[in-house]
């Protein structure tokens, strides 16, 4: 396996739920079968060798991710209407303030059609939710990095960074390429340094497309 450059989140490493998708995959993860869990040891590098050896990944001797199967991928987030979504991306505060503004998922510095542009933004309850339209390109990666954002987005304040740590996704369907998806966030515990939060993907049609459950670390 390599994660090409373009799949960045923090410069010199790979997005965490990009990278965290494709262990997933090559350890059995797909569309409709079971949730599996990736933990993140080490940021993910870019177009560097990595090996999968039993349920972990490795870069050479150094280990960069563990893989399990889980039950499930926690209980979801409720679906909002595409234009509530595309009303909150409006004040998505990355916008103003962002600790990676190149990043693959989430960066508001990448062009249309490079990265994927979901911009989450708050609800008033707390939630977030983001509009997304489905690149053309679509495979069980995606997915996972379009799950990681929009959750990592509801712990983050002004003044700290964050970076996902592990991540339980369920993946039900693919969408097709050009639908029009939302996604919706929550953060549901914040211990210390650690904040807990779900994610969902809505199709069109309002049904899930996949659900995620994931670990953010405060690291400044």
């Amino acid at each position: 396996m390599r994660i090409p450059a373009r799949f960045n989140g923090p410069p010199g490493s790979g997005n965490g739920g990009w990278c965290a998708g494709v262990f997933a995959a090559a350890a059995g993860a797909a569309p409709g079968g079971a949730a599996y869990q990736v933990t993140l040891r080490r940021p993910p590098p870019l177009e560097v060798d990595l090996d999968l050896r039993d349920t972990a990944v490795y870069a050479g001797d150094e280990l960069i991710a563990e893989i399990v199967g889980v039950p499930d991928a926690g209980p979801g987030v409720a679906a909002v209407g595409w234009d509530t979504a595309v009303a909150a991306a409006r004040d998505y505060p990355g916008f103003t303030g962002h600790p990676f503004p190149t990043c693959f998922v989430c960066g508001p510095e990448r062009a249309e059609g490079d990265g994927l542009r979901i911009f989450p933004g708050p609800l008033p309850d707390g939630r977030t939710a983001a509009p997304w339209t489905v690149p053309d390109e679509v495979r069980l990666p995606l997915l996972w990095a379009a799950l990681d954002c929009p959750g990592g987005w509801t712990a983050i304040r002004p003044g700290h960074t964050y970076l996902l740590g592990r991540i339980a996704v369920a993946v039900d369907r693919l969408p097709d390429p050009g639908a029009r998806c939302v996604i919706t966030g929550a953060v549901s515990e914040v211990h210390g340094r650690k904040a807990l939060v779900d994610s969902t993907a809505y199709g069109p049609d309002g049904r899930r497309l996949a659900v995620a459950r994931a670990t953010w670390i405060r690291t400044g």
